[in-house]
């Protein structure tokens, strides 16, 4: 049987490292890539393919490397990431890893070295992401598994969208998360139907969650949704 390849996203504005790097990759035949010219882009071809990889360099025009990562994290905490990039500084370095990097890899570098070290974060078992189940939301507990709300011992079914934007906001309490994301994330696309419906299940968690003055999900007007507590 024929071994699956594996779907790698490279994200690189550069265009001739991002061919030689696609060119290279390809003649392992074990690599199918897609290439992305900016962060945007690579941004909605991460939600659109659901890569295995993704290697991405930090300086690009329209959205850079970190902020890339730092919206794909606030949705997805498994896909492995490894950083290209001509910075050198320590705190680069670190501030990629805090966002959420898996590995670190500066230009200029060897083709076999890149391809060793995409292997090895392919081919690594994943641990214990901290993908959490359980979260307490004021006087709430909500389980995402099971997709229910409690409050007082009584527990509230919600439907999936629901729970999973839910767990999305849970996941980044007091931080915007950014309703394109969510949209590319679970709707496949950000259309402006797509973000009305998105709108309508936000106002109906606002109602779920009302017994708890101490709770909000306020609108950030043109970015996204905040969870406070």
């Amino acid at each position: 049987m024929k071994k699956q390849k594996t779907n790698l996203l490279l994200v690189e504005d550069e265009e001739t490292l991002a061919m030689i790097i696609k060119e290279t990759l390809e003649e392992e035949d074990s690599f199918s890539i897609r290439v992305a010219k900016d962060g945007e882009e690579g941004l909605r071809y991460f939600f659109e393919q659901k890569p295995d990889i993704l290697v991405t360099d930090v300086m690009m025009p329209r959205m850079d490397g970190f902020e890339l990562v730092k919206r794909i994290r606030q949705t997805d905490l498994v896909t492995p990431v490894l950083f290209l990039t001509a910075r050198s500084a320590i705190k680069d370095v670190v501030e990629g890893f805090e966002l959420g990097a898996n590995d670190y890899l500066r230009k200029p570098f060897g083709m076999q070295e890149l391809i060793v070290r995409i292997k090895a974060l392919v081919n690594k078992p994943q641990l214990n992401v901290q993908t959490e189940k359980e979260f307490r939301i004021g006087t709430y507990s909500f389980n995402a598994k099971s997709q229910k709300l409690y409050l007082n011992g009584k527990a509230e079914e919600l439907s999936h969208r629901e729970s999973e934007i839910l767990k999305r906001l849970c996941q980044n309490i007091n931080q915007v998360v950014n309703t394109q994301d969510i949209l590319l994330d679970l709707w496949g696309d950000d259309s402006f139907f797509n973000s009305r419906s998105l709108h309508v299940f936000i106002t109906k968690l606002r109602h779920k969650l009302a017994k708890d003055d101490s709770i909000r999900i306020v609108n950030v007007r043109g970015i996204g949704y905040k969870l406070i507590q």
